[in-house]
């Protein structure tokens, strides 16, 4: 029998310098110190990968960590309390984790200011005691020798750290996070390795970078809608005086402003999971449209990772089936509230947890369809109506007993049904993400008013079109808004995070 040889336990750990921490008093300089620190560890990691090969290089453990900051608050004075962050209500300290402040960078910068602006205190920057995991260090652009990994005597584990799941959950966000004694309380609400677990599933599900993504984001059910939202964009960034500065497309192709083809990327011969399409302006102020298919699952999976990039909104724009007589194919529903039958987020957010209707989105949505329809006050009524969307999970519920699902979406008083809205407002309410649904109705069940072949292709070139031209006025007229007005104290709760 062969005798097997074990590798001796690693007992050195190499990591960089450690650094101590700083405090600062400008948002911009404690933003920069950052990018410092985090490109100097994960440059770190990355050499240690590549020198592999060398003799010796694998009886050592290399480790890295994230940058962090804090901020100490030593008093219950009152702050400002009329904005919804940007401040705390207790003393103590607070601290996250943080990951690409490149990408974040305005993000960070708006953060740390409102902090210093309400409690008058630095902020420290410094280095966490959670490692970065080595997948995590190769950001976008950053090259991996896959001739290396076949050079490795020990399995990565036992030199480099690796993603861990206990430190990627969503207990921050779903307020059931818990501080140990001794320990900060969270500043974000989410951890570095949460946010960088997302940028690369971001990247995988849509198959564009992370950084283009922006602010106002539009989800569908269809690809009729993202057809559309594609002429739209090229026509608009072609015009070249629109505001929007290029319109990026799955594999990262970017076409300019005042151009008609892409500069670079590269093109897809499949499509992703989730295609996402970015027509972009300066500071993220654009709009994201993507394609999440059919299904609470995919709702769910999209809006878990675009949460991490802290959007200012986000709508639905899909069809469903009408429920009332009165409706015909082609009205739009406001929803105005939501029946929850999804169930792929009952472990987070409990069923029982009401989903409001956000004013500042309501508002914008109804003004849009009556610019765009021509119709207002009375007559709008004939074709828009504002009332409860209930989101179910089995697509075929028409052949299942009448009695269960019909009774209980009319004791709901539901006006329409679908398989996406409510899992994308619940998300929504539980990230803290402004959230809307205005869907069309696209057939009527309960009334065996079904669309023909010959009725569908002429109902998707006429509604899609202005259905999509009605969801990028509401999403202009929302980017108008300041953010301290669209991020109000609506979805926060007893115990929230400083950071938006």
């Amino acid at each position: 029998m062969e005798k097997r040889i074990y590798p001796r336990a690693i007992e050195t750990v190499v990591s960089p310098e450690p650094q101590p921490p700083r405090d600062f008093t400008d948002p911009h300089a404690a933003v920069q110190a950052l990018e410092a620190l985090y490109e100097r560890n994960t440059a770190f990691l990355r050499d240690a990968f590549a020198s592999l090969a060398e003799p010796g290089s694998n009886e050592r453990r290399y480790r890295a960590y994230y940058p962090e900051i804090s901020i100490n608050i030593t008093t219950y004075s009152q702050t400002d309390s009329r904005q919804a962050y940007g401040h705390v209500s207790t003393p103590g300290r607070f601290a996250t984790t943080i990951t690409r402040p490149d990408l974040f960078e305005s993000y960070l910068v708006e953060q740390i200011r409102l902090l210093m602006r309400n409690h008058g205190v630095p902020v420290t920057v410094g280095e966490s005691h959670t490692p970065i995991p080595l997948h995590f260090a190769f950001v976008e652009g950053t090259h991996v020798d896959g001739s290396v990994a076949e050079r490795i005597k020990r399995p990565i584990r036992d030199l480099f750290d690796v993603p861990n799941l206990e430190g990627t959950d969503d207990r921050i966000a779903n307020g059931t996070f818990e501080t140990l004694p001794g320990d900060p309380q969270p500043l974000a609400p989410f951890t570095a390795q949460r946010i960088d677990y997302s940028l690369h599933r971001l990247s995988h599900y849509t198959a564009t970078s992370p950084k283009h993504f922006q602010n106002f984001v539009l989800f569908t059910n269809y690809q009729f809608y993202i057809d559309e939202f594609c002429a739209f964009a090229r026509e608009t960034v072609a015009a070249g005086n629109s505001g929007y500065t290029a319109f990026v497309e799955p594999g990262n192709l970017v076409t300019m402003a005042g151009e008609t083809a892409p500069r670079d990327g590269l093109p897809q011969i499949r499509l992703p999971q989730m295609p996402a399409y970015h027509l972009v302006k300066p500071d993220h102020g654009g709009i994201t449209m993507v394609n999440i298919g059919v299904g609470p699952s995919n709702a769910k999976t999209i809006t878990d990772h675009i949460a991490v990039l802290r959007p200012h909104a986000w709508l639905m724009l899909g069809h469903c089936a009408g429920l009332r007589n009165t409706q015909a194919l082609g009205d739009y529903v406001l929803a105005h509230a939501y029946v929850r039958e999804d169930h792929v987020l009952d472990d987070d957010l409990p069923v029982w947890v009401p989903i409001p209707a956000l004013a500042e989105i309501q508002v914008a949505l109804q003004e849009a369809v009556a610019e765009v329809t021509g119709l207002s006050g009375y007559d709008l009524k004939r074709i828009m109506r504002t009332g409860t969307v209930a989101t179910i999970d089995n697509r075929n519920w028409e052949l299942r007993d009448q009695r269960g699902p019909v009774q209980r979406l009319s004791q709901s008083r539901a006006i329409a049904l679908d398989m996406e809205s409510a899992t994308i407002a619940a998300n929504g309410f539980r990230f803290r993400v402004p959230y809307g649904t205005l869907l069309c109705v696209s057939d009527k069940p309960l009334h065996g008013e079904l669309k023909l072949p010959g009725m569908a292709s002429d109902f998707y070139k006429r509604q899609v079109a202005q259905h999509l031209t009605i969801g990028i006025r509401a999403v202009e007229k929302l980017a108008a808004m300041s953010t301290e007005k669209l991020h109000s104290r609506k979805l926060r709760s007893f115990s929230e995070s400083a950071f938006q």
